[in-house]
């Protein structure tokens, strides 16, 4: 709504506005691209207009997307899965993932599934096993490992700790 709320004020017509990605009416911004980007900054957004950019975030908003809405029913890999919603080979992506954002895809799926881990664990709503089966773990053995490499803290010592060890999507 604030984007929508911006683009409008600065005399643009959004046909669509979603997470990471707008269409406008006007097929030119070029002259008022700095004054959006200004408007954007203001209130915490970036304007993302090269393709390497938004390949990076198109990838990132999937893989959110797939850990808090799709995680157990997803019955390919997440090489297969990205590499289908790109229309491109997952080694390209994954290269360029690498070298804009210094880690790898995998890891920043893994670091996101341990955040939903952490949310899980704090509602305290599910058991450990309930939350590897929504996740997609194979086990909860394997849950526990990867929890305890990403966050140096079992899930239980974490859970008994609650939100102080919380990090923002944003940060990671």
């Amino acid at each position: 709504m604030v984007v929508k709320s911006i683009l409008e004020k600065m005399g643009l017509h959004p046909l669509q506005v979603d997470l990471g990605e707008i269409e406008l009416q006007e097929k030119d911004i070029s002259t008022i691209k700095k004054e959006l980007k200004q408007n954007l900054q203001t209130f915490g957004f970036d304007l993302l207009d090269d393709k390497k950019t938004r390949t990076i975030e198109r990838i990132k908003n999937l893989i959110i997307d797939l850990i808090q809405n799709k995680s157990n029913v997803l019955d390919i890999t997440l090489s297969e899965y990205l590499s289908g919603e790109f229309n491109q080979d997952y080694s390209a992506l994954s290269n360029l993932f690498s070298e804009v954002e210094g880690m790898t895809i995998e890891k920043y799926y893994i670091l996101q599934k341990i955040e939903k881990v952490k949310e899980l664990l704090v509602y305290d709503e599910l058991t450990l096993s309930e939350i590897a089966f929504q996740l997609n773990y194979s086990s909860v053995a394997y849950l526990s490992n990867q929890f305890k490499k990403v966050t140096g803290l079992t899930p239980s010592h974490f859970k008994k700790l609650g939100t102080i060890k919380r990090n923002s999507l944003e940060d990671l």
